[in-house]
Parts: structure tokens; C-alpha cells; sequence
């Protein structure tokens, strides 16, 4: 972090100082950059890299830094309003609006402004995630002979190997096709399962992330509700037969964003109604990483008992990692995995050799099993330090379940049905008290039931900022009931 913080300090100095350069002048040397900043060598060579990449210096080898020639002015913008017709006009009848809303996925994605406690993250914070040990397994990976050579378009061999042995002993690495991640592996997998227009089935509430996807694949995504023992059997029944749907998603453990897990007796049941129905189960395992030390025995994916093939498996080590190491599976058997493979080599022929080979190092280090153990642990007392100070300083919000996995709370805000339109005050209100919530109707994909917020507990540094980000929502609740 420090290093880091350094280089942005370092670019912002120099680029104050550029206008004292005519273009082509040169900048001083490295070397009396470091004496001057009092900074490293490494710093200096990042900040100029940075600022030749925005175009204000250039670089010559054995020669040094000089200030780049200005930048002639950009054309006056053109008239696109054309577009709109295109876009919306394709000469045929609208089954599903062509539109994507992303804001259920960048509520997540986006960073807060300083000051900000980040409740509505969808990643481990920065102190959760193996920096070392990923950087580690990066520098191996690099000196791997062929590291930079073409990979296999299905994944490299060894990495499908691991990911069907973390799937269960009946997948086979044949079975295994290695993704860019759990959210491009989602879009495939719904691509390939189901025509435009087509409905899918899907819990309610999901992750938003997904129903995006199917949007913009064209699907109609159908509510099929939930309890504190996941799915509810009767009610995908029906769906099945009154939409004639061919795909149900779910999240079977610890489900996004309740926390559910699929009970037992259901899980047999859930892929016999699917197979009645002549229907795939995509069932999206990105959580199994993510389990709390209190949680006990984990149910093995669907995917481990399925022969006839009616699971499709997604799986990511994205969320336990870093962000940025966009590594994942897709799991099948049968002749969809030939169209799963084929519209994944159309879309992005492979995931690159160099995370595959990092990722392979990384699960293969001891310190992997060391990583997953302390993220077991800190996800558990986070989350009963959230639940804690939800209950003492905001009990009028409801936590109808608290989760043995994932890194998140599902609250229910006070009021009927219908309450959802609170929604957007809460979250307006946390963010005036400088903290970002989630809100809960990008998880639904029709009328929501009633209003909630969805707050992480894995994105901020620890128990200190929990307690203070809750102190701050009560202060939101507050101004709330004066007004």
C-alpha cells in the first residue's frame, strides 16, 4: 500500500512540474528523481511508466524521460443520436427489452469516495486477500517454460484436473472447461442453455449479477421463491410447468444474498423436478471458499451426484482470492458441453496462460490451505460482530438468517409489503452518513415482496470499521424518523 501510495505522490509532483519542460525537453534523471522525492528507483520507474501511458512523456531507451509533444485537439462529437433507432429497432417484435441495467453489479463494483465505510462491497478487503502469496505464485508462473505460449482453448490440463477434483469424484477433468472468472462462466452458461426470448428460472432474490447476464442474453428471468431452507421444491414445480422454462439457477450454498443453504431433502428433489421437466439446474458454487469455521460439514456440490448431466457446475477462485485473478470453471457432461465450449472459444478463445499458471501455483503452494483457513475464520467473527452490533444498535431491521458462509447480511427493513420504496431513502441516508449499502431490488426480478439492504461484511478492514459503520446507519436511521 505504501508503495503504491508513493508512485500516485510521485506522478502528481511531476505532472505539476511539466509545464517548465518545452515538448521534447528532457525531465531530470532517475537517479536525481530518487534523491530529490527521497523515494526508490522502483517508484520513479512507475511513476514515469504511468505517466508515459497518459501520454505526457516518452521514453527513451539509455536516454531518458522528455515531455511528450502536446496532443492535438480532439474532434468536435458528432450527432449519434441515430443510434437509438438502431439500437431499439431490430424489424421484429420485443419479447425481452434489448436494455441492460448493470446498477444491481456496479453497486458492488464501484469504489466509494474517501471516507466512505464500504458495506456494499463484493470483495474480500484488501487485508483478506493472499497479496504475497498470489505475487508469489505470478513470479513462479512467469518462469514457467512456455508461460506466455498459446494455452489450450479448454484450460490447461492440470487446472482442470484440480477444479473437478474440488467438484467431486465423478467429474472428470474431461468434464472441465476453465473460465475468466464465475460471472463470464454464468453468461456462457445461460447463452448456451436457452434461446432469446426464453424463460429462466431463478431464485428470489439472486444475485444481480446474473440476472444482468440473462438479460442481456435476451432471457426472461421468472421468480421462483425462497425460505431459510433455500428454493422452495412445490413452487419450482410450478414454474417448471406454467413457464415451460429449460433452466433453473441457483445458488444452493450460501446463497447470494440471503445466505441460505439448499436443506438436504430438497437438493434430491430440486434435480428430480428439473429432470422431469427436461430442464438443466445451473448451479453456481461461489461461495464454497467462503465458509465461516462454525459451519460445520459442507454439502458437496450438486454436481457430484448428477450421471444424466442435468447439472451445469460454475465455479470461481475469484472471491477468495483477488479481484483481479479471474480464474473459474464450468463443470458438464453430455452434449452441452461441446455448445458450452464452442460459444466460450467464440467469445474469448482462452483464458490467459499466465493467470492459468499462476492460479496453478497458487493452489498448489502451502500457503493456500493457510489462506482458506484464516478467511474461515476472520468471515466468522465478522460476521457475528455485524450481527452483534445490528442487534444492539438497529433492531428494527430484520436478519432472518444468519449465514455459515459468503461474506454478507441480508436485513429486511421495517415495514409491509409493499416497503421497498423506503429503499431508496435508507441508501441515500447511509451515504450522507458515509456509509454504502446495497439495496435490495436489483436481487429481485419482479416486484420485491418488501425493502432490505444487503451489507458486506468481508469488504471493510475488520471489527472496527463494522462497529463504526453500523454506529453511522443508525445515524441515517435517525435523521430518517426526524424528517
Amino acid at each position: 500500500m505504501q508503495e503504491r501510495s508513493s508512485v500516485a505522490e510521485l506522478v502528481t509532483s511531476l505532472r505539476a512540474e511539466l509545464n517548465r519542460y518545452s515538448p521534447g525537453g528532457k525531465l531530470p534523471s532517475s537517479r536525481a528523481l530518487v534523491e530529490r522525492f527521497r523515494v526508490s528507483p522502483v517508484t520513479v520507474s512507475r511513476a514515469i511508466a504511468q505517466l508515459a501511458a497518459e501520454g505526457l512523456v516518452t521514453t527513451r531507451p539509455g536516454s531518458g524521460a522528455f515531455r511528450a509533444e502536446p496532443r492535438a485537439a480532439l474532434p468536435a462529437p458528432g450527432d449519434t443520436s441515430w443510434q437509438e433507432v438502431s439500437l431499439s429497432g431490430d424489424g421484429g417484435p420485443e419479447v425481452v427489452p434489448r436494455t441492460v441495467d448493470a446498477s444491481g453489479v456496479l453497486v458492488t463494483l464501484a469504489a466509494p469516495p474517501p471516507g466512505v465505510i464500504e458495506f456494499n462491497g463484493g470483495y474480500l478487503h484488501a487485508s483478506l486477500q493472499p497479496e504475497r502469496a498470489l505475487s508469489a505464485a505470478l513470479a513462479r508462473a512467469g518462469r514457467r517454460p512456455g508461460a506466455w505460449s498459446r494455452p489450450p482453448t479448454d484450460g490447461l490440463p492440470e487446472l482442470r484436473s484440480w477444479f473437478a477434483r474440488e467438484i467431486g469424484p465423478a467429474v472428470s477433468a474431461a468434464d472441465v472447461l476453465i473460465t475468466a472468472g464465475g460471472q463470464g462462466a454464468l453468461a456462457t452458461a445461460l447463452r448456451a442453455l436457452a434461446p432469446p426470448g426464453a424463460p429462466v428460472l431463478v431464485e428470489s432474490p439472486t444475485y444481480p449479477g446474473m440476472l444482468a447476464a440473462a438479460r442481456a442474453t435476451g432471457l426472461r428471468p421468472v421468480p421462483v421463491p425462497m425460505d431459510a431452507d433455500g428454493v422452495r421444491p412445490e413452487l419450482l414445480a410450478d414454474a417448471f410447468r406454467a413457464t415451460g422454462a429449460r433452466v433453473f439457477v441457483t445458488q444452493p450454498l450460501f446463497q447470494n444474498p440471503t445466505g441460505a443453504t439448499l436443506a438436504p431433502a430438497r437438493r434430491p428433489e430440486v434435480l428430480a423436478i428439473a429432470r422431469a421437466a427436461g430442464a438443466f439446474v445451473v448451479e453456481d458454487d461461489f461461495a464454497r471458499r467462503l465458509v465461516h469455521d462454525d459451519s460445520g460439514p459442507l454439502p458437496a456440490p450438486l454436481a457430484a451426484d448428477d450421471p444424466d448431466g442435468t447439472v451445469v457446475h460454475v465455479c470461481s477462485l475469484t472471491k477468495v482470492t483477488s479481484p483481479s485473478l479471474r480464474v473459474g470453471a464450468l463443470a458438464a457432461r453430455g452434449p452441452v458441453l461441446e455448445r458450452l465450449r464452442a460459444i466460450q472459444v467464440v467469445d474469448s478463445f482462452f483464458v490467459p496462460r499466465p493467470l492459468q499458471e499462476a492460479a496453478l501455483e497458487l493452489v498448489g503452494s502451502p500457503s493456500w490451505g493457510r489462506h482458506l483457513a484464516a478467511v474461515s475464520a476472520e468471515l466468522g467473527r465478522r460476521r457475528t460482530t455485524m450481527a452483534a452490533a445490528l442487534g444492539s444498535e438497529l433492531p428494527e431491521l430484520t436478519l432472518p438468517h444468519l449465514p455459515a458462509g459468503g461474506g454478507s447480511l441480508w436485513l429486511r427493513l421495517p415495514g409491509g409489503a409493499g416497503a421497498g420504496a423506503d429503499e431508496p431513502a435508507v441508501v441515500s441516508a447511509a451515504l450522507r452518513a458515509s456509509v454504502a449499502v446495497a439495496p435490495g431490488r436489483p436481487y429481485f426480478c419482479a416486484e420485491p415482496p418488501a425493502g432490505h439492504v444487503r451489507l458486506s461484511f468481508a469488504g471493510v478492514s475488520g471489527a472496527a470499521e463494522i462497529a463504526e459503520g453500523v454506529r453511522r446507519l443508525r445515524t441515517a436511521f435517525d435523521g430518517l424518523l426526524e424528517r
